[in-house]
């Protein structure tokens, strides 16, 4: 099979059903676990939005146009935080609309320890099982992408907001009781989450009863060390597939990240 490589679908199960995509062609990846799987980079790259031909990707899979023009790739995306919709300077007012105006969760999981993160409501459990993370509890729901930016750079100054990925991948996570640390860091925060939740009335919701998701991963396999593969460098990439985690796959020669590589012509065998 070969086509246009895009990030792998996950379904939540009992562990995380994984899909290569080729094309909008899904390969189901479970049932390879264990099996040599050889992945060859044809040298074609085509942008992930306007499906054009391009010689080097920006932003995981855009054409440098695209990268330029379009909402997805501003930096807001980034940093929700510094949303610039307000001062009439978004790149495109209806995607925002249905992007960044809709309901987000500001939550805490555990990928590579401790960390706090924003999605769209939409988005839970992909969110979680994309950042390769083994608990997750939402803490917040709210009106929009820039204030739950907002929330998570207040409490960002008490524990990570981003994932070191070759820790995730050694699979080496111990549990965290999440709803001690949401207490625990909203006591640190309250003073601040007050002054936010007052001003911005009806538009934060505390989310106090919510449970903790466990998620399992298909890993036979996990690496001692962490080796990440990269089709630049060496188009042809193959091995014994032991496991897969967050968008990595995991051979028994090193990683590969899938999504990185959005828009490459990749053959499967």
């Amino acid at each position: 099979m070969q086509g246009r490589l895009e990030k792998m679908v996950a379904h939540q199960d009992t562990p995380i059903r994984y899909e290569l995509v080729l094309n909008q062609q899904r390969v189901p990846l479970n049932p390879l676990i264990g099996q040599t799987v050889t992945l060859h980079h044809t040298g074609n790259l085509y942008c992930l939005h306007c499906n054009m031909p391009m010689k080097k990707s920006f932003n995981q899979g855009y054409c440098y146009p695209c990268f330029l023009r379009l909402a997805q790739c501003d930096m807001c995306m980034m940093k929700p935080e510094t949303c610039h919709h307000a001062l009439g300077t978004c790149r495109d007012n209806k995607w925002a609309e249905s992007f960044c105006f809709q309901p987000h969760i500001v939550y805490l999981s555990n990928t590579s320890g401790l960390k706090v993160g924003i999605t769209r409501y939409t988005q839970i459990p992909t969110r979680w099982i994309d950042q390769g993370a083994m608990q997750a509890l939402p803490i917040f729901s709210v009106a929009s992408r820039h204030l739950s930016g907002k929330i998570e750079v207040l409490i960002a100054r008490y524990v990570a907001d981003k994932t070191q990925w070759q820790r995730m991948l050694k699979h080496q996570i111990e549990p965290v009781d999440l709803i001690f640390e949401r207490d625990r860091l909203l006591n640190l925060c309250a003073e601040e989450l007050t002054v936010l939740t007052n001003v911005n009335r009806g538009a934060i919701e505390s989310l106090d009863n919510e449970k903790m998701v466990d998620l399992m991963y298909p890993i036979e396999v996990a690496p001692l060390k962490v080796t990440a593969l990269n089709f630049d460098k060496t188009p042809r990439i193959s091995g014994v597939l032991n496991g897969i985690k967050g968008q990595y796959l995991i051979f028994d020669k090193g990683v590969l990240n899938v999504r990185k590589f959005g828009g490459y012509e990749i053959s499967l065998s």
